[in-house]
């Protein structure tokens, strides 16, 4: 079968021409980004769901992850959370789940109506027993599972070697590796002393994928875990293996976005965003915040916003959501939905780099006049979450300024003396 890159190759296959529309984009430009790397559309063939074009002159997207754990695995509570965010505008769901009959919960998550995503290692583990014990065979196997049964795109932490390893001890980290996968990986290497299969194997690993024409997001498993590590080396060398990776991933046809950075100062987040795009070619980025300060859990989420939006100005294509509970528990709805809403005002803030001129167009012009007429209705109307905004309004009664100001409403008071 011929995959997605290579139709784009040689046209505008149907599947471009649908999510460009749905993005009020050039269906043309579409398909000349995808040929050349530089974006994705996460759409395995053997299903069916609304499209999401994540890249070069897309929108800057949104991911939020659910998922069962071993501590508290309640199938149902997961279906509520990815509705909610899908609900909220998420662009995709990753399923991470760990506990429970992974497969049935994942059958139940791909029956959505979005992009979904997984993490083959972490099913890889529970099958095995262990990480220590996973075989080359075990996680080649779940990975194509995962692919026949449907996901759009698999999170693979290819990048993780022996390199990675010998960096990690010879420049450690207070934090070492808080990655799932990246840990599972290291431990994997530093316990039998042989490669990563992901590494060693990696084009037996592009012919699965090309085959069911799956998106690798190959996985940022040396992200540092602390702002005290974002200066540690193995992070480095992880952004120098991956972009050997997305180049031969492209050369095999086979579309892939890079995952990175973790905790940055936000000093750091331009100069870290625009490394890896340059070593990878401009492939698209998936980020996880980057969260820019370790010492306000609670407020993660707010903290991964700032990071997020910082580095989608700087050509970030991907944001990954940050809940409130984030180093804390799982999630629950309140967690997704607060999450899910102050990302995508993150990459609201993103798209202003993006779309220039025209940003004020998604209702930033039409605000503006709105709370110059007092126009209370109309603000709600162009709000993105206008309800929220409206019970706010209301606490303190039906009035014609907001409570802040009253009868000293300085909009109020310069319209009519204008007049």
């Amino acid at each position: 079968m011929q995959t997605l890159i290579g139709k784009c190759k040689s046209g505008i296959p149907e599947t471009v021409i649908s999510a460009a529309k749905s993005d009020g984009t050039d269906a043309s430009k579409l398909a000349q980004n995808i040929a050349r790397g530089r974006a994705v559309i996460p759409a395995n063939p053997l299903r069916e769901h609304k499209l999401c074009s994540i890249g070069e002159g897309c929108p800057v997207r949104v991911n939020v992850n659910i998922g069962t754990s071993g501590a508290r695995c309640d199938p149902e509570l997961e279906m509520l959370k990815a509705e909610c965010a899908i609900s909220e505008g998420a662009d995709a769901i990753m399923d991470l789940s760990t506990g429970g009959d992974l497969e049935a919960i994942r059958k139940q998550i791909l029956g959505l109506d979005t992009t979904i995503g997984t993490v083959p290692i972490y099913e890889a583990v529970r099958r095995a027993g262990s990480a220590l014990d996973i075989s080359a065979d075990i996680l080649f196997n779940v990975i194509r599972d995962h692919c026949k049964q449907g996901v759009d795109f698999l999170t693979l932490h290819c990048g993780v070697n022996k390199a990675t390893l010998h960096s990690l001890r010879e420049d450690p980290r207070v934090m070492g590796v808080v990655s799932r996968g990246g840990a599972f990986h290291t431990a994997m290497i530093a316990s039998s002393g042989e490669e990563n299969p992901l590494f060693s194997e990696y084009d037996y690993l592009l012919e699965i994928l090309a085959e069911y024409d799956v998106v690798i997001s190959l996985g940022d498993g040396m992200r540092p875990g602390a702002m005290v590590d974002a200066v540690k080396r193995a992070k480095t060398v992880e952004y120098i293996n991956l972009g050997e990776l997305a180049k031969r991933a492209l050369d095999a046809g086979v579309q892939r976005m890079i995952e990175g950075p973790g905790h940055i100062p936000v000093d750091q987040i331009a100069y870290n965003v625009r490394t890896i795009k340059e070593v990878t070619n401009n492939a698209p980025l998936y980020l996880l915040g980057p969260l820019v300060t370790d010492i306000f859990p609670g407020y993660d989420h707010v903290s991964g916003a700032i990071g997020g939006s910082i580095a989608a100005m700087n050509g970030a294509d991907f944001l990954c959501m940050v809940s409130p509970s984030e180093h804390l528990a799982l999630p629950d709805v309140s967690d997704i939905r607060e999450g899910t809403r102050v990302a995508k005002l993150a990459a609201h803030v993103g798209d202003t780099v993006r779309m220039k001129d025209a940003w004020f167009e998604t209702g930033e012009a039409d605000m503006a006049e709105a709370r110059r007429d007092l126009d209370w209705k109309r603000q709600f109307e162009i709000a993105t979450y206008g309800e929220h905004a409206k019970k706010i309004h209301e606490r303190d009664g039906d009035i014609e300024t907001c409570s802040m100001c009253g009868d000293l409403c300085a909009v109020k008071i310069v319209r009519e003396s204008l007049l």
